[in-house]
């Protein structure tokens, strides 16, 4: 941490390796941007790439999402950009942002900011600056606080961006302490950029985190979420979850996750579930197979958060967590609803904990082809992700255990397929759809024909396929049983 504190000492051909691999992305997009320049320029405005895009291009990542800031109110770069763009949207426009397309690329024109926050929601209130520097001023963090502008390409840095992006680090432009009181939620976006850069904090950035944590509560859930996403799906999640938890931001909207730092007791007869669980997400990240599986890393991170609630100890000092699995869907999904994430996604989320200790047992040699079925048709279409998160949730050190899990998880995926490729499990249905169950008992539509449906699919997957016959005949001894019929 101590070189952080002075990124001016960085190695000066890092520097000019940085530079060199900004200018490449430049002249990349340089078209695009030189001529929207040029235009600004002969309107009498100024123009300048900003911020993320600046920062990656520095990174040798610029993607195709473009920002720029200029000294031009929205109408005037309205009528500086229409006939040239190819498309406009003026959906930011209350915050000063113009949006645009052209040559593939997407571009943000915002007017130069000065913003304040309102003291109670800590939402900005727009106020529209004047310069270049009071507007990189403002920003988070020095990294995102640099620009080039165009179209002659000069580079501004006044805050030493360029500086920490060679020595790694997150650092603010103000003090942090002012900083993070305009919005506490870069914060959370500090953690974030550490999942994402795989950066480090700087030492004041993070006492300032430690001692605001609480301003946190004044953020909405909304935004809180959106960036929590972008921190999980970062490529070293694992650094920003532990960022959260050490300067307890994570208590503020994520208590479970800290909560899993359960007392480990004097003869160690439980794991500590707390690194357990970032393994389990580590392990799942390795699973990916492209770009980031929101939905299964967070089932790996919320796999185990019933654990606390269920913690017991026997006669014989032996720990166990029974049906923490079911404690933990619950809290999951309660925790996914505070959060305001969509139902779909917490409803996925959520049967996967639910479901993550299903697989234990099938080793002993105790599951029916009736249980395989009974897994399939619980985990419908997240079995490829139940498959993952079981796997990953393996992170014991004992190698033969480790080896021989594997195997069973092995043979139930094989199992899994040889009785699918002959039942079509996919899709598990009664062997008798609704029409000819009406037909065959002579009974309207209605709750009957539900309770007979239910109950030839517990017998299809119990038993397997029935033909038509003994599916006939199955429905006909039921209802005799339920005396619907004599």
């Amino acid at each position: 941490m101590s070189e952080a504190s002075a990124p001016h000492t960085a190695d000066r051909r890092e520097l000019t390796a940085a530079q060199r691999n900004a200018v490449a992305e430049l002249l990349r997009v340089s078209p695009v941007a030189d001529e929207l320049g040029r235009r600004f320029v002969r309107a009498g405005h100024e123009l300048h790439l900003v911020g993320g895009s600046v920062r990656d291009a520095l990174l040798g990542r610029l993607g195709d999402d473009l920002d720029f800031c200029t000294d031009a109110h929205p109408d005037e770069t309205l009528g500086i950009i229409k006939g040239w763009a190819e498309s406009i949207w003026e959906t930011g426009r209350e915050f000063g942002t113009i949006g645009a397309q052209r040559g593939g690329l997407r571009l943000e024109i915002t007017t130069f900011r000065a913003e304040s926050y309102d003291q109670v929601s800590r939402n900005p209130v727009v106020v529209y600056g004047t310069s270049l520097d009071e507007d990189l001023r403002r920003r988070d963090f020095t990294i995102n606080a640099m620009a080039v502008s165009l179209p002659e390409h000069r580079f501004t840095d006044p805050h030493g961006g360029l500086g920490d992006l060679a020595a790694k680090v997150i650092r603010t432009p103000s003090t942090p302490r002012e900083s993070f009181g305009d919005d506490p939620l870069r914060m959370l976006r500090a953690a974030r950029f550490a999942a994402q850069l795989g950066f480090a904090v700087h030492p004041d950035v993070y006492v300032a985190m430690t001692e605001m944590a609480a301003d946190l509560d004044r953020i909405t859930a909304e935004r809180i979420r959106d960036e929590f996403t972008k921190l999980l799906c970062g490529a070293d999640p694992i650094a920003g979850l532990r960022l959260l938890v050490d300067t307890g931001l994570a208590e503020r909207f994520l208590p479970e996750l800290t909560g899993l730092k359960l007392e480990i007791d004097e003869h160690a007869q439980h794991k500590d579930v707390y690194e357990h669980t970032l393994t389990v997400v580590e392990n799942a990240v390795s699973f990916e197979e492209e770009g980031c599986d929101f939905i299964l890393r967070m089932a790996a991170l919320m796999h185990d958060v019933g654990k606390p609630a269920t913690k017991a100890v026997g006669s014989d000092g032996r720990v166990s967590f029974h049906h923490h699995e079911v404690v933990g869907a619950r809290l999951t999904k309660a925790r996914m609803k505070a959060m305001r994430y969509p139902k779909e996604i917490t409803a996925k989320v959520t049967a996967l904990v639910a479901l993550h200790l299903r697989f234990y047992g099938y080793g002993r040699g105790e599951w029916t082809d009736s249980a395989v079925r009974r897994y399939v048709a619980d985990a419908g279409d997240l079995l490829p992700r139940l498959h993952k998160l079981t796997r990953s949730d393996c992170t014991t050190r004992n190698r033969r255990k480790a080896a021989q899990l594997a195997a069973d998880y092995d043979a139930l995926e094989d199992r899994i397929g040889r009785i699918a490729a002959e039942e079509d499990l996919a899709r598990v249905r009664p062997d008798l759809d609704g029409n000819a169950i009406m037909e065959l008992l002579g009974v309207p539509p209605g709750p009957v024909v539900g309770r007979a449906w239910k109950h030839l699919k517990e017998q299809r997957l119990e038993h397997g396929p029935l033909d038509r016959d003994a599916a006939e005949a199955e429905l006909l001894r039921w209802a005799r049983a339920e005396g619907l019929i004599d």
